[in-house]
């Protein structure tokens, strides 16, 4: 079995610290209490909460693009990548809620340079997302709407998920990945309805 250190540890706690009282109520004496560890002794395994924020958000957005990465790179269609994406947003935030809480609504509290890197990143991201819906309309695999709406509605659609969704949940994981992704897809191909 392998044991965390406690700055593992101590990312955790204040992942779930941020996700309860948001990043600028949360203090380091809250986290230190919460790892059983004096202020004082809480700051020889982090220098500022700004280091943990910064931690949360940049694992994730390297998570993020490593997976897009390899989505490109598959030999398979559009509407498959896209699956594949939204399977990993859906995956992640039911696997690690607390993160991407935090990746998804504190990363406004970065600062320079870091703030800016995550931008950059999420920009970046999005427009590679961007280019393989672009690429499904263009092949008449999905309907012909704005690439954007498509994007940030699909993305939007999922948010929920890490809001409401806990490990204790009577709701299987991998049942509601599948209905949401065949609900969102449902309505991104060619032969489906659209309200007029």
């Amino acid at each position: 079995m392998i044991t965390k250190t406690k700055k593992q540890e101590i990312f955790e706690e204040a992942a779930k610290l941020f996700q309860e009282k948001g990043y600028g109520a949360a203090s380091m004496r809250d986290l230190a209490d919460r790892v059983q560890l004096k202020a004082s002794s809480l700051y020889s395994h982090i220098r500022k909460k700004e280091e943990i924020l910064q931690k949360i958000c940049s694992d994730q957005a390297h998570r993020f693009t490593e997976a897009m990465g390899e989505v490109e790179k598959m030999k398979v269609s559009e509407g498959k990548k896209v699956e594949t994406l939204l399977s990993l947003h859906i995956r992640t935030a039911l696997e690690d809620p607390t993160s991407i809480t935090v990746f998804s609504d504190e990363w406004k509290h970065l600062e320079e340079p870091y703030l800016s890197e995550f931008l950059e990143r999420r920009r970046d991201y999005e427009q590679r997302f961007r280019d393989i819906i672009q690429q499904g309309i263009r092949t008449g695999e999905f309907q012909s709407l704005d690439p954007s709406t498509i994007l940030y509605t699909l993305l939007t659609a999922i948010r929920w998920l890490h809001y409401r969704q806990r490990p204790d949940s009577s709701m299987d994981a991998e049942k509601l990945e599948k209905e949401v992704v065949s609900l969102l897809m449902g309505g991104l191909k060619i032969g489906s309805q659209l309200v007029s």
